[in-house]
C-alpha cells in the first residue's frame, strides 16, 4: 500500500489527472490508493471491467490532452489486453502509462496461477519499460528509500511518456509485482504533495533522473532508467533551425491523420494547394483542396508535382501514397507526434519548416483551385421553395409541396450520413471516425470546416473506437466546457467494441452520440481486389460477414438512448437536438 501510495501520489503531483482501473486482485493495493485518490478529488478514476476497453479509454483521454491517462490492471492475459491500445499509442505518438500488477519473480515460470512474462511484452512499443523491485518495507512517512525510488520512477516515466528526449510522446510500461499480503491500511502521508515530502527528505523533485539501477536484493527485480526501444525511439538533437522551404519547386501540402492546423497554416504561407485529410484536423481554408484523390491522379495536376511537404500520417488514399512513393518526387516530412514517414525510401524528415521569401506561384496554385471548386460537391438538401409554397397558384403551391415531401423523404445513403454529421458538429464539439468504410465517403465527399478530428490512424484498426471515443468525451467535457462527442463508424466496428457501452452508473455519462451505418457486414470489402477473385459464397463468408443483430437491444442493454433514422431530415434534427447523454443512432444502408 506504501508502494502504490508513493508511485500514485508522485504521478498525481506530476500532472496524472485521469486514471483508468479494471478490478483485480494482484492490482488492489493500486486500486485501493486510486479510489482514495477519488475521494479526495485529486483524479477522475474510471472502472472498466474489460482491460481492453481500459486502454483505448485512456487512449481516448491522452490523445484530447496530449497528457498520459495511467491504465491499472491485474497480472496474466488482463495485461495482454492492453496490446492493442499500446501499439496504437506507439504508432500514433499518444503518452499512455501502463501500470500492469504482476507476481513476484519467485511465482513466475513455476505454474503458478495467473503468472505469465509481463516483462517485454509491450518491448517494440514502449518509451520506457521496467520490472520494478517488490515492495519490501512499510514507509510510515513517506521519506523512506523505496519511496524515493518510486518517485523517481513516477518523474522518469511520465518524462517519457511526453516524448522527452525521444522522436515522440507514446507508451511507457511499469510491471509492478506485489507479494501477499496485498492490501492493507492507506499510507497516512497520503495526498502529501511531493514537494513537501521531498523536503522531509532532502531530495530535489526536478532533479535528473537517477542514473544508478535500483535493486531489490530479495527478488533481484530492477529499475533502470531509458529502456526506450525502436528507431522511433532514439535520443534526437531537434535542429537548431528550421529547414527553410524553397518556393521554386511545384509543391503540394498533405496532411495526414493528426497533423492539425499547422498544416493548413504552411500552406497558406507558402501558396501551396492544400491535400487535407479528413482525419487530419487541417481540412479548412483558402488552398483547400476538394476532391483530391482525381486530382492526384490528373497527369496535369498530380503528375506535375515536384514536391510533397507532408504533416501527420496519410492513410486514406491510393493516390497520396503513390505520391509519397514516386522516386521523382522530392519528399519532406515533418516530425509529428507519430512514427516517421519514410514510405520511398529516401524521404527527408524534418523536426521544423519555415518559407522562404519571395512570390508565390499563382498558375500552379491557380489550377488546383481551379480543378478543387470543379471537384467540390454540395451534399446540403435543395432549401426549400419559399415562392412556391405560398403561392396562389394551385400546380405551383403542390409541385413546392410535393418537392418538399420529397426531400423529407428521401432514404440515407452514406454521403448524406457523413455530410449531416460534419454539418452538425463545430469547434466546441469532437468528431471521432472509426477505420470503416464510412471514413473513406467522408474524406472523398466532405468540404472544408474547421473542428477537431480525432482517429485511430496509428494502425487503421477497427478495434477500441467507441472506448477511445468515450475517453475524448471524458477528457474535453471537464468541467462546464460545452460539446459533444459524435463517432462515425460502421456496424462491424461498433460490434467489435461493444464492451465500451459499458460505463458504471456512478460515473459521469459523456455527451456522445454514436452514428452507426449498419449495412448488415464488412462493405468495405466489396470495393477492394478480394470482390473481383473471391466466390460470392466465400466473401460472405469469412469478409462480409454478415450479421442480424438488433442494436436497440444492446442500447436498452447498456442504457443508450436508442434511436433509428432512415431520412435525412430524422438525422439532421437528432443531430442537433440537446444531447444529456450516451446516444447510439442507427442509419440503415444499402450493402
Amino acid at each position: 500500500m506504501d508502494a502504490a501510495g508513493a508511485l500514485l501520489g508522485a504521478l498525481v503531483d506530476l500532472g496524472i489527472r485521469h486514471i483508468v482501473l479494471s478490478p483485480g486482485s494482484r492490482s488492489q493495493a493500486l486500486a485501493l490508493v486510486t479510489a482514495e485518490l477519488e475521494r479526495r478529488g485529486a483524479v477522475r478514476l474510471h472502472v472498466r471491467i474489460d482491460e481492453r476497453v481500459a486502454g483505448f479509454t485512456a487512449l481516448g483521454i491522452g490523445r484530447e490532452t496530449r497528457t498520459p491517462a495511467v491504465v491499472i490492471c491485474t497480472s496474466g492475459t488482463a495485461a495482454a489486453n492492453l496490446l492493442p491500445a499500446a501499439l496504437e499509442a506507439h504508432h500514433a505518438g499518444v503518452p499512455l502509462l501502463l501500470l500492469t500488477a504482476d507476481r513476484p519473480p519467485e511465482l513466475r515460470g513455476v505454474g503458478a496461477n495467473q503468472t505469465t512474462r509481463q516483462l517485454g511484452m509491450f518491448t517494440p512499443s514502449t518509451r520506457l519499460e521496467a520490472d520494478l523491485p517488490v515492495p519490501e518495507t512499510t514507509d510510515p512517512e513517506g521519506d523512506g528509500e523505496q519511496s524515493l525510488m518510486l518517485r523517481q520512477v513516477a518523474a522518469d516515466s511520465f518524462a517519457a511518456a511526453l516524448g522527452e528526449g525521444t522522436r515522440a510522446p507514446g507508451p511507457v510500461h511499469l510491471n509492478l509485482p506485489f507479494r501477499e499480503p496485498l492490501g492493507g491500511d492507506l499510507p497516512n502521508w497520503l495526498g502529501m504533495p511531493t514537494a513537501e515530502l521531498s523536503a522531509v527528505a532532502d531530495v530535489d523533485p526536478d532533479a535528473a533522473p537517477v542514473e544508478e539501477s535500483v535493486e531489490d536484493e530479495v527478488s533481484g527485480a530492477l529499475y533502470q532508467g531509458g529502456g526506450g526501444i525502436g528507431e522511433a525511439d532514439l535520443p534526437i538533437e531537434p535542429d537548431e533551425l528550421p529547414h527553410v522551404l524553397a518556393r521554386g519547386p511545384r509543391t503540394v501540402v498533405i496532411a495526414g491523420a493528426d497533423a492539425g492546423p499547422d498544416a493548413e497554416t504552411l500552406a497558406h504561407l507558402g501558396g501551396w494547394p492544400l491535400i487535407a485529410e479528413i482525419v487530419s484536423g487541417a481540412r479548412f481554408g483558402r488552398n483547400l483542396v476538394h476532391g483530391y484523390r482525381g486530382l492526384l491522379a490528373d497527369a496535369e495536376l498530380g503528375g506535375r508535382v515536384e514536391r510533397a511537404v507532408v504533416l501527420g500520417h496519410p492513410t486514406l488514399s491510393r493516390e497520396s501514397a503513390a505520391l509519397l512513393t514516386d522516386p521523382d518526387v522530392e519528399v519532406l516530412a515533418v516530425r509529428g507526434p507519430g512514427e516517421p514517414l519514410n514510405l520511398n525510401g529516401v524521404t527527408t524528415a524534418l523536426d521544423a519548416v519555415a518559407v522562404d521569401t519571395g512570390e508565390i506561384d499563382r498558375e500552379w496554385l491557380g489550377a488546383w483551385m481551379q480543378a478543387s471548386r470543379a471537384a467540390s460537391v454540395d451534399l446540403a438538401p435543395p432549401a426549400p421553395d419559399a415562392d412556391g409554397l405560398a403561392s396562389a397558384v394551385p400546380a405551383e403551391r403542390l409541385g413546392a409541396i410535393q418537392a418538399e415531401l420529397a426531400a423529407i423523404r428521401a432514404p440515407l445513403d452514406r454521403a448524406a450520413l457523413v455530410d449531416a454529421v460534419w454539418r452538425a458538429t463545430w469547434p466546441h464539439d469532437r468528431l471521432m471516425f472509426g477505420s470503416s468504410r464510412l471514413v473513406r465517403v467522408a474524406d472523398a465527399l466532405l468540404g472544408g470546416k474547421k473542428v477537431p478530428v480525432h482517429s485511430n490512424r496509428g494502425l487503421a484498426g477497427i478495434d477500441g473506437t467507441v472506448a477511445t471515443a468515450t475517453g475524448i468525451a471524458l477528457a474535453s467535457q471537464t468541467g462546464d466546457r460545452p460539446g459533444v462527442t459524435r463517432v462515425v463508424l460502421g456496424d462491424l466496428a461498433l460490434l467489435h467494441d461493444v464492451g465500451a457501452m459499458l460505463i458504471p452508473p456512478t460515473e459521469d455519462e459523456p455527451r456522445i452520440q454514436v452514428i452507426v451505418g449498419n449495412d448488415g457486414g464488412g462493405t468495405i470489402f466489396d470495393d477492394l481486389e478480394v470482390s473481383q477473385v473471391a466466390t460470392p459464397e466465400a466473401m460472405d463468408r469469412v469478409l462480409f460477414t454478415p450479421h442480424t443483430t438488433r442494436f436497440e437491444h444492446l442500447a436498452l442493454a447498456y442504457g443508450w438512448e436508442y434511436t433509428r433514422v432512415t431520412t435525412r431530415a430524422a438525422l439532421d434534427q437528432v443531430l442537433t437536438a440537446p444531447v444529456g447523454g450516451r446516444q447510439l443512432i442507427e442509419v440503415p444502408l444499402p450493402r
